[in-house]
């Protein structure tokens, strides 16, 4: 059985699956300014939870140090990543950014007290190729005209995967801190907006109603619903079951009627699932699940 903490991170995965459908319907506001509307509502549902729940005392005792952490895990991925995207083909660029859930299976083998083992790496990577094929589609033709896109977007992977597993070393630190986070990348992002961006409002109700879908689910609840995963729960399958989020993307702007489906889905579907069932009976065989 899989533990609870586990099936709460997933739900993170889950989530960012309708960051793309979401993404498409508040066009034409510019990314750095979505990123700090959908920041500020994240923080603002981590607020009103803390307040419920008496968290402001527990949030006095972190350290500031842990704070510049987590701002840094969250504005620097976001950042990075809409600068790849900026410097390289979005094909190129989102498959070498997506290299942070095999990044978070080979992390992980170093922290205290987890176990590594072959059956978490083969899945991993026979996930990674399944959706390395969904993201590609057959246009991935890297050139050095972008290498500072490819750049960004590897230094993107790196900052979430490390994020991911250093947090599970802040196993004491309550989730409330991801509140701070959040706050602190929307002005992070504002800052960066006002300053690289033109700023732009949706014209349509369903433009205003993706940019609240965003904000409460994908850029805000997720965050924190991963933080109890990494921290709590079985960070191998996490990472490998992460390569779930762009299939269930594709299948979910299938659905809305945006993308078409094609043989690629199906054997991207058939080789991220694959790669999930042998990270998870690894697991199972070394008792990180249960």
């Amino acid at each position: 059985m899989i533990h609870r903490a586990t099936l709460i991170g997933f739900t993170a995965v889950l989530l960012w699956a309708l960051l793309a459908l979401f993404t498409v319907g508040t066009a034409p506001v510019p990314p750095l300014q979505l990123n700090a509307i959908c920041f500020a509502i994240g923080g603002g549902i981590g607020v009103v939870w803390v307040s419920a729940t008496g968290g402001w005392a527990r949030l006095r005792g972190v350290s500031v140090w842990v704070y510049l952490f987590g701002t840094v895990g969250l504005f620097g991925y976001h950042f990075l990543y809409f600068s790849a995207l900026r410097n390289a083909p979005a094909a190129e660029a989102g498959l070498i950014a997506y290299l942070w859930p095999l990044l978070i299976v080979l992390f992980s083998g170093l922290l205290p007290g987890e176990r590594l083992s072959a059956g978490h790496l083969v899945g991993a990577v026979v996930s990674f190729v399944g959706a390395a094929l969904l993201l590609a589609r057959g246009e991935v033709g890297f050139s050095s005209h972008y290498t500072l896109g490819y750049v960004l977007a590897g230094l993107c992977a790196l900052t979430w995967s490390s994020y991911s597993v250093l947090s599970r070393r802040l196993g004491t630190v309550p989730t409330d801190v991801v509140a701070v986070y959040c706050l602190a990348t929307a002005i992070l992002s504002l800052v960066a907006h006002l300053a690289v961006e033109v700023t732009a409002w949706p014209s349509t109700a369903l433009g205003w109603a993706s940019i609240i879908g965003l904000g409460l689910g994908p850029v805000g609840i997720a965050f924190y619903t991963w933080d109890i995963g990494v921290k709590r729960g079985n960070i191998q399958l996490l990472g490998t079951a992460s390569y779930a989020a762009p299939l269930l993307s594709t299948v979910v702007l299938i659905l809305a009627g945006i993308a078409r489906p094609s043989a690629v889905l199906i054997l991207a579907a058939i080789l991220i699932t694959a790669g999930a069932v042998i990270a998870a009976l690894a697991g199972r065989r070394t008792g990180d699940v249960g």
